[in-house]
């Protein structure tokens, strides 16, 4: 097994260490604003002393922030004043923020202005930033007394807890220490060496596990420059690539698909790209084949989830990528198929069963939720509720999902949710949501809803009120009653098999 590379105790430590060794090289680039690493170190130290002024250290503290480099330092600097942070997505409706706040009890929310809004009437702390009046970024870039001495967390105390979704349709908040998001950093970096100075595009939403994982930290690891667009969109992607002469492309398997397909990407000049990391998703290994000839750069697939810190196992330079795998297990972590009805029976390469993990990587358990704890984490194993095999040569793939959950762009849907949202409605008497496969989303949300006089675009604006538009039905059906199981549950299974999309 490759040995772990060299790991920090946190990654405030990291960031240090990065300000100290190469001060000068770029950090941070968002349009026309560029930080070096000794500003990024300084920005950080100065907005955490600023937090813990307000009352931030040992307490939750939110972020709701876009792509931004303000949401690059905050992140960091959450974590240096003490707190634990919390990232959530800043596109969420009013409801879903008042849940998820309400459940880790933040007392702070560091917003950009569209989510501040918002959270003002919730009754926390806000801390709103850019603008003339917050542009702590000019403030302290140039402060050279901002040092992140006295500011470096406890390596084994609770660094973040990160929401993900369950099969109850409720956001789970996964604890994870410090200690364990820095070794994933050092793990991955086993199986997927970084260079110094490498120049990384991040167009993933900042919040989510895999831009943090890939992007964010990755790049601090070997002091390299992280490119920030406030999206994707794939114009700006391939002139983002040319002109910043990217090295290193993490992405959700959309975005391959997309930029594959775009009119631009033919007249595109590849020649700096050097590696690129795709996850969130599974990617279709034509799609893989197809970027390889076009771009003469590899996509390397990987596997994990937010209570896995978040990375499990990936594929890696050091070996031979396998069409249809996600890899090898990263060091210091075991991973293993056992039978889905005990979860106790290990089962030999070429048998399909749920799979577990263990590592110093994973999560501590979920916030506030300890019977959801004590089924994920069992004897120092956690139980993933996907289904994969090994084959032969210890290769993994992934072929289902035990949990009721649709993939779509890379994020997590959760049926449960949808159905609690639209059953809300008055007309609406039964709904079942449910994904469906989609060539270029990964999978396509789909609800089939009894309702009175209601009609589809009536049921589908009250989605848009109260979900993200990622979590809004793709396809929303009336039907005038939904097939059930024998002991009168709805038939889930039965509504994915004779439900045909024509989808573009």
């Amino acid at each position: 097994m490759i040995p772990a590379a060299k790991s920090y105790p946190t990654v405030v430590h990291m960031l240090e260490d990065a300000g100290l060794r190469a001060g000068h090289a770029e950090a941070l680039v968002c349009g026309e604003v560029r930080l070096t690493y000794a500003e990024y170190v300084r920005c950080v130290a100065g907005f955490a002393r600023e937090l813990q002024a307000l009352g931030a250290t040992g307490q939750r503290v939110a972020l709701l922030c876009g792509n931004s480099i303000e949401a690059a330092v905050a992140s960091f600097a959450i974590q240096a004043a003490g707190a634990v942070f919390c990232p959530m997505n800043p596109a969420y409706t009013a409801r879903e923020l008042g849940e998820a706040l309400a459940d880790a009890g933040c007392l702070i929310a560091v917003c950009d202005a569209g989510a501040a809004a918002i959270v003002r009437g919730l009754g926390l702390k806000v801390v709103e930033l850019g603008g003339e009046t917050a542009n702590w970024v000019a403030r302290w870039r140039d402060d050279w007394g901002q040092t992140l001495t006295g500011l470096l967390p406890e390596p084994d105390a609770l660094g973040m807890i990160q929401y993900t979704g369950g099969t109850t349709g409720r956001s789970k908040g996964v604890m994870l220490r410090h200690r364990a998001v820095a070794m994933n950093v050092a793990q991955r970096e086993a199986l997927l060496p970084t260079e110094s100075g490498d120049r990384f595009l991040c167009m993933m939403p900042l919040f989510h596990s895999f831009a943090m994982a890939m992007n964010l930290y990755q790049a601090a690891w070997c002091a390299g420059a992280m490119v920030i667009l406030p999206r994707y969109r794939p114009d700006w992607v391939l002139e983002t690539l040319v002109k910043e002469k990217i090295s290193v492309l993490p992405a959700g398997a959309t975005v391959f698909i997309g930029l594959l397909n775009f009119d631009g990407f033919a007249a595109t000049d590849f020649a700096h790209l050097r590696v690129c990391y795709s996850g969130a998703s599974a990617l279709p290994a034509e799609i893989m084949r197809r970027w390889q000839d076009a771009t003469g750069c590899a996509i390397y697939e990987g596997y994990g989830q937010t209570e896995a810190g978040p990375i499990l196992t990936y594929n890696s330079p050091h070996f031979p990528a396998k069409p249809g795998s996600v890899g090898l297990p990263l060091p210091d972590t075991d991973v293993q198929i056992v039978d889905v009805e005990t979860g106790t029976r290990v089962l030999p390469p070429g048998e399909s069963g749920e799979i577990r993990a263990r590592g110093p990587q994973l999560m501590l358990g979920y916030w506030q939720r300890p019977e959801e704890t004590a089924s994920a984490l069992r004897d120092g194993w956690l139980y993933t509720g996907d289904i994969g095999a090994f084959d032969a040569d210890g290769h993994l793939a992934i072929q289902d999902r035990k949990k009721d959950m649709v993939i779509s762009g890379g994020y997590n849907i959760y049926p449960r949710e949808v159905d609690d949202v639209l059953l809300a409605h008055p007309a609406v008497r039964e709904a079942a949501t449910f994904g469906v496969p989609d060539a270029y989303r990964g999978e396509t949300v789909v609800s089939h809803v009894v309702a009175g006089n209601a009609t589809v675009d009536e049921l589908l604006a009250h989605c848009r009120a109260n979900l993200a538009k990622y979590k809004v039905p793709a396809v929303l059906r009336l039907v005038d009653a939904l097939p059930k199981t024998s002991v009168g549950k709805i038939d889930k299974k039965a509504l994915r098999a004779s439900s045909t999309l024509s989808l573009e």
